[in-house]
């Protein structure tokens, strides 16, 4: 039973590394290996394994089904439907999710949308982009039917090395298409509807409005809403690189911790109280009331945080377990756990892309196996080491970091946020008593000061390259031999298996040669480049808003992982911001030794690095690579887009040119350049604009391969339709960040390209 329910779940995660997804013709063999499975029993295991590929090839054939049609993008599309989700206050509105129920015009749309809708813009004589639609006159309201007329699109996301598959998550979530609520059109409420599940969301919406009102924009009101209702969006970004550094995120929020914590009280509370009645416990047992009570916490508790994801998947856990004890056949926890993950990936087959779900029941797992009968005291140091070591390889796999505060700081924020914060916020929610909120704010900010110390503490955080996989897998067995019960030999070993994922270093280019990666940064453009021993960042990628940039979500990440530690030069090409909207999280982030660019003198971010305006003739090289800048002229200005910092790269493999957002009129000044303008490799100028990409440019540079920097249908249009068909008259390869995702070229013994749609090599993504 124990390897068949974990050769499920390994079937079952099997599919979700597939590029393309097998034919719905295969989903039929599954009552075959269900039925074959019963009757030869010795198959169990293959079959099983089988099974579980089938069972999340049909759940996926059924969610991209309900995807949106392609020809739907980009139009006005009147809907009537539902909010169905708590609405998340963005910087200018709202984000909520929508059931529809009918198109008026008969178009045939997915069952769930994440819509965005936007005020008008504050400033005085501001003009609203399409982005930032329609005004939002009145907030939505969970259960509130609205007729509205929406421009949607395909679930899409940015796609970059070690960065999150936003497509995936809509996958997981039933969200077949995301889009903004149109200014020109229907925006009409119909009346509510008052279902079930509206008034579950309508209960947290009235606990979250009172925290707020209460308590105030403090980080205790945000913490304290996540922790009762499961809304995250007001703990600020600041507090949760502080949670990260410390190792604390997992309490944060409603985590599988908090589930089984509140449902194993609600199960000791009926227990006690039943076996004090004589009758109650001669009609059933007080273990079975335990475990129905058990499953009713977690369910109510699960219910609360708006029936999401990961607590599902402890609501999955926890009913196995109480299953188990309500039929008084009580497994080793070995077969217990593995029951519980088949269960898991059997409700949620996309559960194992889920970093959480691997290291919730990776803690569990180590918990059994270091278990002893001992001091409960020595036995909890010793659970808080085994789960810090023991997942310590796969932090470094998901995250490339590991907290070395973490032991720290969880020994005193696990049994304050779960036994104390957690009970308090939820009696908070139900009580309408102001002291109890009060006391757990006040526990929260104790809890803060000292995080900001643990924080602070000298190597409080180890970060590092991503370690290869054969690393990861040795460091893990490493763990286990490390903690193995005594009596088995040479313990101290299994360090020695655990030491290559710390010090194995990512592949990096030969002396000559240059990798340079576009990023997907939607509508932006950031560049990395890596010689044998140095970086170069070109652009910066845009902001997305308060506290949330491209530098910090996808530029850190990627250099990180790839075992970059310092820049050793940034160019900025010119002033806009979506050139350089992440430039400041990258400047605190890294050392920055040389700052290029063409902003003006008394732009803050020269402060913040040895700057220098980028002029035509600046070169230098690197580990047998040449960089040296074409444009724009020293003491000659532009406006802003032709002001752009040209750079030339040029590797024993070939050339490539990084054109910012240059348009015809320095194009005409960089012919001019004759030979040393033609490259290998172009970055389309101006994300292929039709101000942009003139002919005799083009024909000047006469590249093999071109690359454009877009963000997915923006608003501007690009690229150009007539740009990309002068590219392609000419025979140029055209590859795009917006269809392809982040691309590679190596400038080795030759040039090669790669995308990352295509390495990564998922279903979904193709």
């Amino acid at each position: 039973m124990t390897l068949a329910a974990l050769a499920f779940a390994a079937g079952a995660a099997a599919l979700q590394w597939q590029a393309t997804l097998p034919a719905w013709g295969w989903v039929w063999a599954l009552p075959a290996c269900v039925f074959a499975g019963w009757l030869k029993p010795k198959l169990a295991i293959p079959l099983a394994f089988c099974a579980g590929f089938l069972w999340a090839t049909a759940c996926a054939h059924v969610r991209m089904a309900d995807w949106l049609a392609p020809e739907l993008e980009g139009r006005d599309i009147d809907v009537v439907g539902v909010v169905s989700s708590l609405p998340a206050r963005l910087e200018r509105g709202l984000r909520f999710e929508f059931e529809v129920e009918s198109a008026p015009n008969g178009e045939r749309l997915p069952k769930k949308l994440l819509l965005s809708w936007y005020r008008s813009p504050s400033k005085p004589g501001e003009i609203p982009t399409e982005e930032q639609a329609a005004p939002l006159e009145r907030e939505v309201h969970p259960g509130e039917r609205w007729l509205l007329t929406l421009r949607l699109r395909r679930p899409h996301g940015n796609v970059n090395p070690h960065g999150f598959d936003y497509e995936a998550w809509l996958l997981e979530r039933g969200i077949g298409a995301t889009g903004y609520v149109r200014q020109k059109g229907a925006q009409r409420p119909l009346g509510s509807r008052d279902s079930f599940f509206d008034l579950i969301e309508k209960t947290r919406e009235a606990i979250r409005d009172r925290f707020e009102r209460q308590l105030g924009a403090t980080p205790a009101a945000g913490i304290l809403v996540a922790l009762a209702v499961g809304d995250q969006r007001a703990i600020s970004a600041e507090e949760w690189r502080l949670f990260n550094r410390t190792g604390v995120t997992h309490l944060m929020s409603i985590s599988g911790l908090h589930v089984t914590l509140v449902s194993g009280l609600a199960a000791w509370l009926l227990a006690a109280g039943w076996r004090r009645v004589p009758q109650a416990t001669l009609r059933l047992p007080a273990r079975k009331g335990a475990a129905a009570a058990a499953i009713v916490a977690a369910l109510g508790y699960t219910l609360l945080a708006g029936f999401a994801v990961p607590a599902q998947r402890t609501f999955y856990m926890v009913t196995v377990v109480a299953a188990a004890l309500w039929s008084g056949r009580i497994a080793s926890p070995a077969r217990t756990l593995a029951l519980a993950l088949a269960v898991v990936v059997a409700m949620d087959p996309w559960a194992p892309l889920s970093p959480g779900l691997w290291l919730s029941f990776g803690a569990v797992a180590l918990i059994f196996y270091v278990s002893r009968e001992e001091h409960r005291a020595m036995q909890w140091a010793k659970m808080q080491w085994a789960i810090t070591l023991g997942l310590a390889p796969a932090a470094l796999l998901l995250f490339g970091q590991v907290s070395v505060a973490g032991p720290l700081a969880n020994a005193v924020a696990i049994p304050v946020v779960s036994i104390v914060v957690t009970p308090l916020a939820l009696a908070g929610a139900v009580l309408p008593v102001p002291a109890i909120l009060d006391v757990a704010a006040w526990l929260v900010e104790w809890l803060l000061q000292f995080l900001e110390w643990c924080a602070a503490l000298p190597g409080a955080l180890w970060e590092q390259h991503v370690p290869p996989l054969w690393s990861v897998a040795a460091a893990l067995a490493g763990a286990a031999w490390l903690l193995a019960p005594r009596g088995v030999p040479w313990r101290a070993c299994g360090l020695a298996l655990m030491v290559p994922a710390f010090v194995v270093a990512p592949p990096a280019p030969a002396a000559g040669s240059a990798w340079i990666t576009a990023l997907d940064v939607g509508q932006g453009l950031a560049v990395t480049v890596r010689t044998a021993s140095r970086t170069l960042l070109y652009d910066a990628g845009p902001a997305f808003g308060a506290g949330a940039d491209s530098g910090g979500r996808i530029v850190v990440p990627a250099l990180r992982a790839a075992g970059v530690s310092r820049v050793d030069a940034m160019v900025l090409s010119h002033e806009d911001i979506d050139h350089i909207g992440g430039a400041l999280t990258l400047l605190e982030t890294f050392e920055v030794d040389a700052l290029h660019s063409s902003l003006p003198a008394a732009h803050p971010l020269n402060a913040l690095a040895a700057a220098r305006r980028c002029a035509a003739g600046q070169a230098w090289e690197w580990d047998g690579v040449r960089f040296e800048f074409l444009h724009p002229a020293a003491g000659q200005s532009y406006k802003r887009n032709d002001g752009s910092c040209v750079l030339r790269i040029a590797a024993a493999g070939g050339v490539m040119l990084l054109t910012g957002d240059i348009e015809r009129l320095a194009e005409e000044v960089l012919l001019k350049n004759g030979e040393k303008l033609r490259a290998d490799v172009l970055l389309v100028p101006h994300h292929g604009s039709r101000t942009s990409s003139t002919a005799p440019f083009l024909a000047a540079v006469a590249p093999r391969a071109a690359v454009v920097t877009s963000g997915y249908r923006n608003r501007f249009g690009h690229p150009s339709p007539e740009v990309l068909e002068r590219y392609r008259a000419a025979g140029v390869r055209v590859l795009r960040t917006d269809l392809d995702g982040a691309t590679r070229i190596y400038l080795e013994e030759g040039i090669s390209i790669a995308t990352e749609r295509a390495l990564r090599g998922r279903y979904w993504l193709q």
